[in-house]
Parts: structure tokens; sequence; C-alpha cells
């Protein structure tokens, strides 16, 4: 007989970086407040290392290699929608339904709000599903149970808010936990050491589309102003995003430094600097889910809704940017207005705030 102790959770949130980052503050909450609940997660494969250092179960708690979760599931749904009549798929998606229904979940939470996470979540044969009264995509509403009227602005407290439904908590956002592997952490160590004294910038000029792309010239003309300074400037490129970081690098004049890592080697490299520089994108919001303080530099998209959370940050947006996820190549127009001596002067506020003034120049 199934006791209290054993109330089994099933957590989907399929991807991307920065919805699965700002979905933990309220699994972490989730599990401060029950630590005896088995809470499991349903991610694509590729995002593996913000749950875990591997795919097997480990001691659960802060600074573990797999804090929050109790197992994972995967579900390669972008894989599966290039060939979803293959053989291969339907064997995946067949195996995925038979191990969430051995999980006999008393609750699924729907963290996406899109009709492929609320398919996935629908394959665990539960009878509660939990999602937002008005998801993302709409359709989603039809494989819900119980729906939950957010108010949240932020989409990490309207994740709270969804994640106090399942036992009528009141949970508040918390500083997420995420998982340290051994191995990134002597990498970066090597790197960037944690004792080190020296002041240490994380540029990250990448983004999900171009019009959140501020313009690889002026992340150079800020990355040889620190280094001017005394600041250790290094550059992140994600895959494809390499071109961006040697870009910045050679107009640098050599005052920054590119790095290629894997997401666990990410993680752990960005608890180590002062300061992240990014536009809305994840890193940026790794940086927030560690604590560290960010200047975020956004156009198309609200951060209101989207922004940095939990971290010393500042905002850089022009008043003529509106809301559009319209995937255009070209920068927004609103965003081609921030000057690099706008993102000096954040940054140094972060970096010396009691030094800071608005003399900057380059």
């Amino acid at each position: 007989m199934q006791t209290r102790s054993q109330f089994r959770l099933l957590v989907v949130r399929l991807g991307a970086m920065g919805d699965i980052l700002h979905a933990l503050p309220a699994v972490t909450a989730l599990r401060q407040a029950h630590p005896t609940w088995i809470i499991d997660w349903v991610v694509e494969p590729c995002w593996q290392a913000l749950l875990t250092t591997n795919a097997s179960n480990q001691q659960t708690g802060p600074g573990s290699g797999q804090p929050l979760v109790d197992h994972l599931h995967f579900a390669a749904t972008k894989e599966w929608r290039k060939s979803i009549f293959s053989r291969n798929t339907f064997r995946e998606i067949n195996e995925l339904r038979k191990n969430l229904r051995a999980g006999a979940y008393d609750v699924v939470l729907d963290l996406q709000g899109a009709i492929r996470s609320a398919i996935v979540g629908q394959l665990a044969g539960c009878r509660r599903m939990i999602g937002e009264a008005e998801p993302r995509e709409h359709a989603a509403r039809w494989f819900f149970t119980e729906f939950v009227a957010t108010r949240g602005a932020h989409v990490i407290e309207q994740d709270i808010e969804l994640a106090s439904a399942i036992a009528g908590d009141e949970l508040t956002p918390c500083q997420p936990w995420l998982p340290a592997d051994p191995a990134a952490e002597l990498w970066a160590e090597s790197i960037l050491p944690l004792n080190s004294s020296q002041t240490s910038v994380l540029i990250n000029p990448g983004a999900g589309w171009g019009a959140k792309r501020w313009p690889v010239e002026r992340y150079a003309a800020v990355a040889r102003q620190l280094a001017e300074r005394g600041a250790r400037v290094l550059v992140n490129a994600g895959p494809g995003e390499e071109p961006l970081a040697e870009a910045i690098v050679q107009q640098a004049g050599g005052a920054a430094t590119a790095l290629f890592c894997s997401l666990a080697q990410l993680i752990a490299l960005t608890r180590r600097v002062s300061l992240v520089i990014a536009g809305d994108t994840g890193p940026l919001h790794l940086a927030c889910a560690l604590g560290r303080p960010v200047v975020g530099i956004y156009g198309p998209t609200d951060p209101s809704r989207n922004g940095p959370f939990g971290a010393p940050f500042k905002v850089l947006r022009s008043p003529l940017s509106q809301r559009d996820h319209t995937r255009r190549p070209e920068p927004e127009a609103g965003l081609l207005t921030i000057e690099p001596q706008d993102v000096l002067c954040a940054a140094d506020e972060l970096l010396y705030p009691e030094t800071a003034t608005s003399e900057n120049s380059l």
C-alpha cells in the first residue's frame, strides 16, 4: 500500500536550456518542502547535464551529482519529429511509455505548456495532470485535468504557482540546485581557480535567433575595455556559435579568450566568474541560477517575463523595443540603440558598486 512518504511526481519540461533553468527554482522548492517525495523528470537528452552528471540514480541534495531528481526519463522529441514514422521512433516512444507507466505517478506537472510536452505527460497514464490555465500552446489544455491561473509576471513565478498547486503549498522561489560534475569542476579549476582574486567576466554572444543578438563588434569593444581594467575576459560559444566567439577574440585584439566547452563544464566555469554579460539566452539564466551577477542585453523579448531573476543584475533594453518572438536574422532595431558604454556602466555597477560612475568611456 502506498504511503504519503512514497508520493510520486513526474515533472515534464523537455527544453530548452533557459526554460529548464527557469523551472528549477520551483522543483527545488518542492524538494525542500517534501524531501521524501519521489520526483522524476522527463527531458530532452541534450539537457541532461542541467539535472545530473550521468544517467544513473545518485544521492539527491545540494552539491551532489543529481541534486533534485530521483530518476530521469529521456524524450528525444526533436529527433522523433525528423522521422516520426520510423521503427526506431516508435520503439523509443513505446519504451518511454512503459517506463513512465511503471513510475505509477500520483501527479504529472507540465511546466512547458506545449502540445508535445502534454502528449509526453499523457504517456504516464496519470489521473492528475497539472498545467497552466493559459498555456503557451492553447491546445495543451486538452490534456490537463487541473488548471492553474497564474498571476506572476516572470515565468519562474508562474512555475512556482503551478508547483504550489500539487499539495496546496505556499512555495516561494529559491536558489536552484544544479549538479556538480567532478571532472568538469577540475577542468574549470585549471582555467579559473575558485580562490583567484582577479576579476573574471564571461561573455556569451549567442542567442536563439538573430534578433536577440547584440553585434559582435560591440561585445569586442566591451571586452577590450574590461581587459584594460585588469579583468580576465572569457567568451563562451555554444554549438554553432564558434564563429561569433572567434570574431570577438579577433576584434578585441587578443583581450579575450574563446572557450568551447560542454554544458557540464559551462556550469562549473560559471560558478567561478565575477560577472556574465549576455542577451536573453541559456548561459545568462545559468548564471542567475548559480547566483552570479549578470548584465542582460535585451531586445525583442520581455525581461519582465524572461529576464534575470534571483541574482544581482542589470538589464539594458531600449524603450523602442517591442515584444516580438519572430525569428528574424538581423538584430532588432531597439537592441542596436544599446552602446558598449552602456554595458560597461552596467558592468561597473555590479563589479565595483562603490566606485562605479557614468564616466566610463571608450
